[in-house]
């Protein structure tokens, strides 16, 4: 099935769900064939009224696919807004971080075919990665279904069982922040050894951005493209010697990042099992 054929029906747009949407449509979803509920839509969510996208209101006919694009926080009261879509044919594609299958089963019904998803914001200019697993109750088809619309917004993993996606969550899901926070960290030090902010800024921006874009492209291995730069005791070599001091050094401090990020996954996960 093409994106121009499917019927959609997003339960939140937020920030994720505006960056999914927006990615689809430039990729052929139709809005005359999406609905969308979001209590609070942002302008360019209202504009999209006009080229035929249903907002906040009951879709005509049954969707093809539902998607869960709200926080897990919230999710036990926005799930009940499409449970009659349960048990059926309908796909549920959830995105919340830390509401496991369990408690989507408890809300939408034991038979419903549920996918969960951890995409990252990228997925706005189609350079998203998402993780992906599904329930037993998932077809081959539906599975393939769910995999060529979140690669219709970047790149997709199948994981093997759903405990891995707590550590997803922590990598890929959380971990453009983290790329940005290091550009900030970039931006300050620049300026710290003498640049102005402007040209420090623009120095870190573009560095960041064209060393992603060359590892992609390349196809190298991250370690192989850093050899490549890091002359024996060059500047790249000092620097580099500061990033791997240990217990204070970059890949510690990676760690200990994405770590807090899996072990939040975690308990958001407990909190949404103890509400069965």
């Amino acid at each position: 099935m093409q994106l121009n054929s499917l019927s959609v029906l997003l339960i939140g747009c937020g920030k994720m769900g505006s960056a999914l949407l927006k990615g689809w449509l430039s990729n052929g979803l139709r809005p005359d064939l999406t609905t969308v509920y979001e209590p609070y839509p942002s302008q360019w969510l209202s504009g999209l009224v006009s080229q035929g996208l249903q907002l906040n209101a009951q879709p005509e006919a049954k969707p093809d696919i539902v998607i869960l694009a709200t926080k897990p926080q919230i999710m036990e009261t926005a799930v009940p807004k499409c449970r009659l879509f349960g048990n059926g044919s309908t796909i549920f594609l959830s995105i919340a971080a830390g509401t496991l299958f369990s408690s989507l089963e408890k809300m939408l019904g034991e038979k419903t075919p549920i996918i969960r998803a951890m995409p990252n914001t990228p997925a706005a200019i189609s350079r998203g990665i998402s993780g992906i697993v599904a329930n037993e109750q998932v077809n081959d088809f539906q599975l393939a279904l769910a995999q060529n619309l979140m690669a219709a917004v970047g790149a997709t993993v199948l994981l093997e069982n759903e405990q891995q996606m707590h550590a997803v969550t922590g990598l890929s899901g959380s971990g453009p922040a983290y790329i940005f926070a290091m550009t900030e960290a970039m931006t300050q030090a620049g300026i710290d050894a003498g640049l102005p902010t402007k040209i420090a800024e623009k120095l870190a921006r573009n560095t960041v951005a064209g060393a992603g874009h060359l590892m992609l492209e390349s196809g190298e291995e991250a370690s192989a493209l850093r050899e490549q730069v890091t002359s024996p005791n060059g500047t790249t070599y000092a620097g580099q010697k500061a990033l791997e001091r240990a217990n204070t050094g970059l890949g510690d401090l990676m760690s200990k990042t994405i770590r807090a990020a899996q072990q939040r996954s975690e308990e958001l996960a407990q909190k949404s099992a103890d509400y069965e």
